[in-house]
């Protein structure tokens, strides 16, 4: 529908496929004119790389992008492509045992008293659920929830946390987890934040390769000591 929109208007149709890589969606089948990634996340895997990528199936755009990337000169290094290209070659391997463990952190959540939302495609409670099952062979490794206790309740399972890392990246084998009101939206007016539901409750995870039940404990006694 969107790429629809796009070609009747006479714009490209752009899609940042970070989050669910190509091993869950292929937006280009899906009518996308570009498709783009953060190389340091998934692709890379490991948290030592800073990069993007554009793609795209058609000529003339490829020619206008190439042109774009000589004169600006953004191009990577020659290690931190060995990086990527390191990374892609256990990408499906990561990206699956991420989005198992993932799935299970998510029906925890949903389920916890202290927890007054949880947000994830994968479960029916979500807005996208639906699309996300249609398009999607999988509903990725990022999960963010709401704590009843707003604020405190959120600092206070950030200290408890042991094998969640505080960072605001995400995609590698170690598990993150970040405030957004405080780090990655800390610039957005409180009252803005709000009405894109963005709560100063809300804590977002990048759920990793560990062993999902030792990540399930690890919350399990983080949100416990976040309990007034």
């Amino acid at each position: 529908a969107a790429a629809d929109l796009g070609r009747r208007a006479g714009a490209l149709v752009l899609v940042d496929n970070t989050f669910a890589t190509p091993v869950l969606q292929r937006p280009l089948a899906l009518g996308a004119d570009v498709v783009l990634h953060s190389t340091t996340k998934y692709l890379n895997g490991h948290g030592d790389v800073l990069g993007g990528a554009l793609l795209c199936d058609d000529d003339g755009v490829h020619g206008r992008l190439r042109f774009l990337q000589n004169a600006a000169g953004a191009v990577p290094g020659p290690q931190d492509c060995f990086l990527v290209l390191r990374g892609l070659r256990t990408l499906e391997l990561r990206v699956a045992r991420q989005v198992a463990a993932a799935e299970r952190v998510a029906r925890f959540l949903d389920g916890h008293p202290g927890v007054a939302r949880t947000w994830y495609p994968g479960l029916p409670s979500h807005p996208g659920h639906g699309l996300a099952r249609r398009q999607m062979r999988g509903f990725g490794a990022m999960v963010s929830f709401d704590l009843r206790g707003g604020e405190a309740a959120a600092r206070a399972v950030l200290r408890g946390l042991r094998l969640f890392t505080l960072a605001e990246s995400l995609g590698g084998v170690r598990s993150l987890v970040c405030h957004p009101p405080t780090m990655t939206h800390a610039s957005v007016e409180p009252e803005v934040r709000r009405e894109r539901g963005i709560g100063d409750g809300l804590l977002r995870l990048s759920v990793g390769c560990e062993d999902p039940e030792d990540l399930l404990e690890d919350l399990a006694e983080a949100l416990g000591e976040a309990r007034p």
